[in-house]
């Protein structure tokens, strides 16, 4: 079933409004600041084996434990602020994920440096079958698996799915011309 599909059938309220609102506004969208890229891989590496709704839910408190998901800022945690995180119940509080936002931080300023920017890397290696883009996260990023990197890059506009073509979100999405069409 399409996350549109699964939407459509919640009942009307406020776990509805929230996933509608990610649905019709975020996911698939092409996405080109960087900042924005960094909140959408740490949001997918926090949802590993938890709901998307508790990640939803979340999200506020993980924009203000990780300064507005500023790459530069998160680069230059320290051990004080590994701690922090790990000791805030507004996130989620695994150590494996708190590391691999800090150094997937270092791993983005790295590839700004190199390419210019975030988008730039991610375009330089378009186009991809998702198996080739595991493998590349695998190889370039911490805590990078499969549905991680798939639903990375659909809700960043770089591979199909993020919407039933039915939907009219995925309209507006084709308008905006996702790197997939290309």
């Amino acid at each position: 079933m399409s996350y549109c599909s699964a939407i459509d059938q919640m009942e009307p309220g406020d776990r509805k409004s929230l996933h509608k609102k990610y649905h019709d506004n975020h996911y698939g969208f092409p996405t080109h600041d960087d900042n924005e890229l960094f909140r959408r891989l740490i949001l997918e590496i926090n949802q590993a084996g938890l709901s998307w709704e508790t990640i939803l839910k979340k999200e506020d408190t993980f924009r203000k434990a990780y300064h507005n998901f500023n790459i530069k800022k998160v680069a230059a945690y320290t051990e004080a602020d590994r701690k922090r995180l790990l000791a805030d119940p507004g996130i989620i509080r695994n150590r494996l994920k708190v590391n691999a936002a800090i150094e997937n931080a270092k791993t983005i300023l790295t590839l700004q440096k190199q390419f210019g920017s975030f988008e730039k890397w991610l375009e330089a290696n378009h186009p991809k079958t998702k198996e080739e883009w595991i493998k590349v996260f695998k190889k370039t990023f911490h805590f990078t698996g499969g549905e991680i990197v798939n639903e990375f890059l659909m809700s960043i506009g770089f591979l199909p799915g993020a919407h039933s073509a039915d939907c009219e979100i995925h309209k507006r999405i084709l308008k905006a011309k996702p790197m997939w069409l290309k």
